[in-house]
């Protein structure tokens, strides 16, 4: 039986709003969720009511598009285990090393004594690579890459991976208020729309490597005085194709919303400078796919086809949470799609806080079952 929007808009009584006062950044980028910038994740906050929720202590999450880890950091922080699936290698990259479990004395040598090496002129630079060469300026390219040299010296290599990629991210040549999806590199004095300034090109890496290191660090400790002893799992794969080993007592994601975002593309940075595997073309949803009919069928196929292999490892009757902003009207199809009824939905309202995001905007936390 098909779901109807009325359906899709009977609402339950779970609060999830908040404004700015409510929750200030640095509660929204708590330790672990702010050791690298992700565009078009969730906020902890909303995980953790949900996981509140709807599960018991001890209990297992699953995230079929676990993106940068929010569901998997937060399930960890209540007590539960967790299982993240994502096609991108950066973003498993970028899960593995906020949920791993550390040793933090060894941690600690590893990162001060890989940047001590890098300030004291250690680090083979090597030829850079033509994406570099386009991106950074000179210096900045010779500092990233003599970074890079001495990564695979050390057991905590991933951890330090992360740190170039964010020093990377920062010492690009672009604007400071186009960071996320820069077209062409910046290569002149230009007027910032952020500093409300002229405002020059990025010259050099070192002082970024130096400030995240330190960063790195710092959150790591804060995640490891608060995390359980639980354990998260990161599979890198297509959630369409992957053979996932259950029982789960819920599903916690949020889909990619259709032609918005190039989730490969935003950190081509990591991409070029740590030789990741490159699968954009697996990329559900993907900008560069447009909104046309195929596109969107295409869309609609896939994200039924990854809900529906989520119900055949659910326990009976557990529920599906999938965070959307579904203007398109797609869900209801989808849901269909993958033998899945509506129980309900929470409207969120999201307090959309910088210049070019600014405005309404609105969320729905659909809770879903196998029909």
């Amino acid at each position: 039986m098909a779901v109807t929007q009325d359906e899709l808009y009977a609402t339950l009584d779970l609060e999830l709003s908040w404004s700015e006062r409510d929750l200030p950044e640095r509660v929204r980028t708590k330790h672990v969720h702010r050791l690298h910038p992700y565009h078009g994740k969730f906020i902890p906050q909303l995980v953790e009511a949900l996981l509140t929720r709807y599960f018991e202590p001890g209990g297992h999450v699953l995230d079929p598009f676990a993106g940068s880890g929010t569901t998997l950091v937060q399930a960890l922080e209540t007590g539960l285990d967790a299982t993240g699936v994502d096609i991108a290698a950066f973003n498993c990259l970028l899960m593995n090393v906020k949920t791993a479990k550390y040793n933090l004395f060894r941690l600690e040598h590893d990162l001060r004594d890989a940047l001590a090496r890098f300030e004291g002129g250690e680090g083979r630079p090597g030829r850079a690579p033509a994406y570099a060469r386009e991106w950074f300026a000179r210096d900045a390219v010779r500092e990233l890459l003599a970074f890079r040299s001495l990564i695979d010296d050390y057991e905590h290599a991933d951890v330090l991976r992360v740190v170039l990629a964010r020093a990377a991210r920062s010492a690009r040549l672009t604007t400071h208020f186009d960071l996320d999806f820069p077209r062409t590199p910046q290569r002149e004095p230009y007027w910032c729309h952020k500093h409300r300034r002229e405002c020059r090109p990025v010259e050099q890496a070192s002082h970024f490597v130096r400030r995240y290191a330190l960063d790195t660090l710092a959150r790591l400790r804060a995640f490891a005085r608060v995390r359980s002893a639980h354990d998260a799992a990161i599979v890198h794969g297509d959630a369409r194709e992957l053979d996932l080993q259950g029982p789960f007592d819920a599903v916690v994601t949020s889909p990619p919303y259709p032609g918005l975002i190039d989730y490969h593309e935003q950190h081509r940075y990591a991409y070029e400078l740590l030789r990741l595997d490159d699968r954009r073309e697996r990329e559900l949803g993907a900008a560069a796919s447009g909104l046309g009919r195929a596109a969107l069928a295409a869309y609609t196929d896939g994200i039924a086809a990854v809900l529906e292999r989520c119900t055949g490892v659910l326990r009976t009757g557990a529920p599906l949470l999938v965070v959307v902003n579904d203007r398109r009207g797609l869900y209801p199809a989808i849901l269909e799609q993958a033998g899945l009824r509506l129980d309900g939905r929470y409207r969120r309202h999201v307090n959309r806080r910088t210049g070019r995001r600014a405005g309404e905007y609105f969320e729905d936390v659909l809770v879903a079952r196998r029909a």
